[in-house]
């Protein structure tokens, strides 16, 4: 079972390495999911010492007051032989061989984030033993709770470090090793106090009992070691530390445990007790409990990795590809974005996605109401009508049929329709356009990059105006070629009139009738309807040849040929990605990475077990 905490071990270094704590996102994390060990206590309740005892090793730092004022995650890595030596994560190439220089090193680097005051801090230190004397086994040592502030300190402090041993060990897969002086009252203990608040039934606490060697004479602490005073569901562990003497003296660990041992077989009072105390017991029993415990977390550690591998690959998918390094590469990928752009604007105008349907309402309703609503009626009014009738004679009245006069009238009626026309044109034209910024903001991998976003919409919306004013101009012409040209059929089949009617003798603006005026408004009408039925089909032709046809066929080609001559420092600042973007995109692909090694190594654990 011991590759099961060597497991949790290196996921939870390499959790430390990636600061996989759930401060990004609203990811749960592989640490908080991995079972610990947190080591509670007031401040001189023996805790520091407790830790050295299991380690063997002096390493931590003493003195009076909050010495402890950062976690230190603790990794004990058995050696089944050679030297002993430690390791920080913030200093993962230098082996430490002197246990002195740990010490020193775990107050300088305090201070390091402290900045040498006596504040406390969330940051964790982690450090790594690697020997043949410890047990497999990962603690964590945190600040010792007090009751009042000192001098230097902020008033804060007292709550400051009790909220932050709350968010250790209120996590369910925390278990609490609470360390209590024996010759002080359990009663008072801020362990247990704290410990029972956040596990009230005990089922994730060991009691540690330290300075059982310190009581007044003629009081033991047996009924506490034997579950009676304060009963938890795991036995009480009692320890004997070394004396300020001893540590003044520099009595080895290997001794201090032998002390120790002979204490709890001589003393009266514990005897009966001697095989389950001291602290080479107390790290076995953590070693074993803590192998228990992962093993029963193993299934949901894996139903936790796969869900977060699946969730960190929908979001790196949302984020998009990491930029390519060469201008090659650089290019590649600005086309492939535009293509999707392209892509996503032709399903809007193909009825993949919404909008397209409103091009041909400007054709179906749009442009048949602004035709309905021309004002020919006015145009072709008696008093106009006569006006250019007698206007087209001249000096000289027409003998049969006044042509001119038909000309002129059929010509100003007909131009009215460009209005209409280019109505049509400019309704297409914004369609477009809207159509086109709607495929932008669909078009996820634009959102990466703000400036091809913009030179994007830029250069299609370029191309539109191009094509519209391309359309104006065919649109037109339809129109003015029917000014030009008459169907003469249509005339043809009119019924001819020889008589003109009307007084010669009278003024040459009185020389026709007034019913042959309005035979005359009427034939010109009759024709003129039948020229707008027929553009109501030409129009949208041409504006779709013109205008949705090559929007389809080439939105972005004067942007793809301005895109071949740039050059590969521009072509990067076209990628221009916001630098927290990339930088999100880096740090979930680590954490993807540690997710399914992770995946690979608890899979290999749970197999061969």
């Amino acid at each position: 079972m011991e590759s099961l905490i060597s497991l949790v071990n290196r996921l939870q270094r390499a959790c430390t390495a990636l600061g996989d704590y759930g401060e990004e996102s609203a990811l749960p994390t592989l640490w908080d999911a991995l079972p610990s060990i947190a080591v509670v206590g007031g401040q001189s309740s023996g805790k520091s010492s407790v830790l050295e005892s299991v380690v063997g090793k002096d390493f931590l730092p003493r003195g009076s007051g909050i010495v402890t004022r950062r976690p230190l995650v603790l990794q004990l890595h058995r050696l089944e032989e050679g030297r002993e030596y430690a390791e920080f994560a913030h200093q993962p190439k230098r082996k430490y061989t002197d246990f002195a220089a740990v010490r020193k090193e775990i107050s300088d680097e305090t201070d390091r984030e402290t900045g040498r005051s006596r504040a406390i801090s969330t940051v964790p230190i982690y450090l790594s033993i690697y020997s043949p004397n410890v047990v497999n086994l990962t603690l964590i040592d945190l600040p010792g709770l007090t009751k009042v502030a000192i001098d230097g300190q902020s008033e804060s402090i007292v709550q400051d470090i009790e909220n932050m041993v709350r968010s250790y060990i209120e996590k369910p897969n925390c278990i609490i090793l609470a360390v209590s002086p024996a010759n002080q009252d359990l009663a008072t203990s801020d362990a247990i106090k704290m410990s029972r608040e956040v596990d009230p039934k005990g089922e994730r606490t060991f009691g540690v009992l330290t300075k059982v060697d310190l009581m007044d004479k003629g009081t033991d602490a047996a009924e506490i070691l034997e579950g009676k005073s304060y009963k938890l569901q795991f036995p009480w562990i009692g320890v004997v530390n070394r004396s300020q003497a001893d540590i003044n003296k520099s009595v080895d660990m290997i001794a201090a445990r032998r002390k120790e041992r002979e204490y709890f077989a001589n003393a009266p009072e514990y005897k009966h007790l001697a095989h389950r105390m001291g602290s080479e017991h107390l790290g076995k029993v953590l070693s074993k409990h803590l192998e228990a415990v992962i093993k029963s977390r193993i299934p949901g550690l894996q139903s936790l990795i796969n869900k977060t591998i699946i969730e960190i690959e929908t979001e790196l998918s949302r984020l998009g590809k990491p930029i390519a390094t060469d201008a090659g590469g650089k290019l590649y990928m600005i086309m492939e974005i535009c293509r999707s752009f392209d892509q996503i604007f032709k399903e809007h105008l193909d009825g993949v996605r919404p909008g397209g349907d409103k091009v041909y309402n400007v054709f179906d309703n749009q442009l048949p109401a602004a035709l309905k609503r021309l004002q020919f009626d006015k145009q072709l009014a008696m008093e106009n009508v006569k006006k250019l009738i007698t206007e087209a004679d001249g000096y000289q009245p027409h003998l049969i049929a006044p042509e001119q006069g038909y000309r002129r009238l059929i010509e100003s009626t007909l131009v009215t329709i460009k209005g209409p026309a280019e109505a049509a044109v400019d309704a297409v034209h914004a369609i477009l356009k809207d159509l086109v910024h709607k495929s932008i903001n669909e078009t996820m991998e634009l959102k990466q990059y703000p400036s091809l976003r913009v030179e994007v919409s830029n250069a299609a919306i370029e191309s539109l105006d191009k094509m519209k004013l391309e359309s104006k101009k065919a649109t037109l012409q339809l129109v003015e070629m029917e000014c030009s040209y008459l169907t003469v059929d249509f005339f043809r089949k009119l019924p001819q009139d020889v008589e003109k009617g009307g007084n010669p003798t009278h003024s040459i603006f009185d020389r026709y009738n007034d019913s042959y005026l309005r035979r005359i408004g009427s034939n010109v009408l009759a024709y003129v309807h039948m020229v707008v039925g027929s553009l109501r089909n030409s129009i949208p032709k041409s504006v779709v040849y013109c205008q949705v046809r090559e929007a389809k066929r080439g939105l972005l080609d004067l942007f793809f040929a301005e895109l071949g001559k740039k050059e590969g420092k521009q072509l990067g600042k076209l990628l221009d990605e916001d630098p927290a973007v990339m930088q999100r995109r880096i740090s979930l692909a680590k954490r993807l990475e540690l997710y399914r090694g992770a995946q690979a190594e608890i899979d290999t654990v749970a197999w061969s077990k």
